[in-house]
């Protein structure tokens, strides 16, 4: 199945763009820019979704919806944020067609709205005009909210998964009596995000914050976590603001506190998206295919059947199934392959390119010698198992394997983590080597801007460790810095 499978030292981004399609994840649609999810790739994102989900409602939030058409006068509010969204907005401004005189569709220029609409890029503006409504008092406080919801964000570059027009996303929305405990709220997603990546997905993340330049449009502090791929390059992975009482300001939230005096709301927003899929795939996958940590994969084991004859279709499938059962009363999602439309190298294939961490082949010689054959995605490695010990041999590799695969990368992150200083350094590394490089700044924009139009690297984030927060010369001007950040070029 891989065979005329590009691979990453030939053309890392053919080879990323290649497996998306060809594991069923996702396709181009006929709108420019957007994508069609396919049946696998929503599972694993489904996948995603269930676990976030859990643990959002394990810190006391609840889900809600709001529309998907904002008011454009809504953005005008927030001053930076709407210069930051500004050039990426889709525009509703008519709201019904007719047919033309040479037979088409047209706008119908009666129908033009009073207000024209913007399709939510991100939905701090209809949220904030909502919670004005919400809340009065401290006793309303605070509002814990998250929605599961599109957005659309028109992007001239595209490519699946990582950058595209529409994506998926969930965004958490929250409101609070004190600064304290917004900081509080925006720092404890920040670390919601970093576990869920490291223990779920198995992908090592640098936790820290961003730089002004690079901070979400309208926040006071970004909280974010950094991924590294496999090509040297990172991926931001999750963010979380804390967005001070901007947006309370611009939509005149206020509440009594108990001292009887107003006060505007503080507030937080987070969220991570379809981008994840991404990070998923870059950060494990291989010149053979997809590579799922089994706590992500839609089913951590595959069975299949191997036989010729009728007979031995009966007796091997039988075995099968009792082995599924088996596997299943553990908590193990099986897939039990048993079509007679495809041979058993075909189906090894075909697994093996889509990541399914274990496979098990059974055959009517196991059946005689009361073994089965095992097979882990991460290594491609084989070996032959007494039936009996299946359900604890299973387990047990599980969980090695999604071990294995956060250690792989992290591995792999250490070894693309370089810290310098001299410019000269700096720039080698980065043409040469790449990753994560360690450096001192200035602290000043001026500065920052003129790296990335050097080199195009950027601050991925400033780490909040006090390690980091050391005396020496900025890598670029030279002059004095208290802060060593790291820098990559990114997604």
């Amino acid at each position: 199945m891989a065979k005329d499978f590009t691979s990453r030292e030939e053309d890392y981004s053919k080879w990323y763009n290649e497996l998306v399609m060809k594991a069923d994840l996702a396709e181009n649609s006929a709108v420019r820019g957007c994508m069609v999810i396919k049946p696998y790739g929503f599972s694993i994102w489904e996948s995603m979704q269930q676990e976030l989900d859990r643990k959002f409602k394990a810190t006391g939030h609840t889900n809600a919806y709001f529309p998907l058409f904002i008011p454009k006068s809504f953005f005008a509010k927030e001053a930076n944020h709407v210069e930051g969204f500004a050039k990426e907005c889709a525009v509703v401004t008519h709201y019904r067609l007719k047919n033309g005189e040479d037979g088409g569709i047209e706008v119908d220029e009666d129908a033009r709205l009073e207000e024209e609409l913007i399709v939510r890029p991100t939905s701090e503006t209809i949220i904030w005009n909502t919670y004005r409504n919400w809340i009065q008092s401290y006793r309303d406080l605070p509002i814990l909210v998250n929605q599961w919801a599109n957005v659309v964000r028109w992007e001239m570059r595209t490519r699946l998964f990582l950058r595209t027009a529409e994506f998926l996303w969930q965004e958490g929305h929250t409101a609070h009596a004190t600064k304290e405990e917004a900081i509080v709220e925006a720092e404890q997603m920040m670390n919601v995000y970093a576990d869920f990546a490291e223990n779920f997905l198995a992908i090592p993340v640098w936790k820290g914050t961003k730089s002004a330049n690079e901070r979400f449009a309208g926040a006071i502090e970004t909280y974010c976590i950094e991924a590294l791929m496999q090509d040297g390059k990172a991926l931001q992975a999750g963010t979380s603001h804390f967005l001070g009482q901007n947006f309370a300001k611009a939509f005149d939230v206020k509440f009594t506190g108990q001292d009887g005096k107003q006060d505007y709301v503080w507030a937080t927003s987070w969220g991570v998206s379809t981008r994840l899929m991404g990070a998923l795939i870059m950060t494990h996958s291989d010149d053979n295919g997809l590579v799922l940590p089994p706590n992500l994969a839609p089913f951590k084991v595959v069975i299949v059947p191997i036989y010729r004859k009728e007979e031995e279709c009966e007796r091997v499938c039988a075995k099968a199934r009792e082995i599924k059962e088996q596997l299943e009363a553990k908590g193990i999602s099986v897939k039990l392959d048993d079509r007679d439309t495809h041979k058993p190298g075909w189906k090894f294939a075909e697994y093996e390119f889509k990541g399914v961490p274990v496979r098990i082949g059974l055959g009517p010689r196991d059946l005689d010698n009361g073994t089965l054959e095992v097979a882990r995605r991460d290594t491609l490695s084989k070996e032959s198992i007494s039936q009996e010990s299946v359900v604890e041999h299973v387990e047990g590799l599980l969980k090695d394997i999604q071990a294995n695969l956060f250690q792989k990368a992290l591995k792999h992150r250490e070894e693309k983590t370089t810290k310098v200083s001299s410019w000269d350094e700096f720039k080698d590394v980065l043409e040469n080597k790449g990753g994560f490089i360690l450096a001192h700044w200035d602290g000043t924009p001026e500065t920052e801007d003129k790296i990335k139009e050097e080199t195009k690297a950027t601050i991925r984030l400033i780490p909040l460790e006090d390690d980091y927060k050391t005396a020496g010369k900025c890598v670029y001007s030279g002059k004095d810095s208290n802060q060593i950040v790291v820098f990559a070029k990114s997604y």
